[in-house]
């Protein structure tokens, strides 16, 4: 759990500089350059995600479990992550509806996502997890609906097309995720054994 615990202090540290330290942030892009700033912040980002995958199968092998989630949390769990990777995909397609009235649909899909997962899971890691990721990513969104509120942000209106495009590549991204994905790089199939 160490290793795990650690790789979420580098990831989500590095994530949440925006949070606690903007000042900070800005000085080290100014000294860094964008290019240099994007570039050591992947770099640490890469960092913690390895030891979080790491820390994870490792915590995986011996399992402390907390409680025994009934089966219809799985059943809830399911189209709450195909939300979540509408959302996600909204956040990278311009123009769409969803980002123009939700504004950081990238942070609603993380949370959605670790909600949905602490929903289905009840072992300690997976509870460490997706509720350090589901506390960074409350904290995220109400720091960028502050900052957006205190430079009076306003987000263009959405369209139809890219608003279909943004659900289509979601519920794509879903769908290959579900059903086979996820039983390659973790182990568990969301609709199987």
């Amino acid at each position: 759990m160490t290793v795990m615990l650690l790789g979420l202090v580098i990831f989500l540290g590095a994530h949440s500089s925006r949070i606690v330290a903007e000042p900070w942030r800005e000085r080290a892009i100014a000294r860094l350059g964008p290019n240099g700033w994007k570039g050591a912040y992947s770099l640490v980002s890469l960092l913690g995600l390895v030891l979080i995958v790491w820390g994870f199968g490792i915590a995986r092998a011996q399992p402390v479990l907390l409680w025994l989630p009934p089966v219809w949390t799985r059943h809830v769990a399911a189209p709450l992550v195909l939300i979540a990777f509408v959302l996600v995909a909204a956040a990278y397609v311009p123009g769409n509806a969803l980002k123009a009235r939700l504004h950081h649909p990238m942070l609603l899909g993380v949370k959605v996502w670790a909600f949905a997962h602490l929903l289905a899971n009840g072992r300690l890691h997976d509870v460490v997890l997706f509720g350090a990721f589901l506390l960074w990513a409350v904290l995220d969104y109400r720091a960028a609906r502050a900052r957006d509120r205190a430079s009076s942000a306003v987000y263009a209106r959405g369209r139809m097309v890219p608003t279909l495009v943004a659900a289509a590549v979601g519920v794509l991204g879903w769908a290959v995720f579900a059903f086979w994905a996820h039983r390659l790089l973790f182990g568990v199939a969301p609709f199987g054994p």
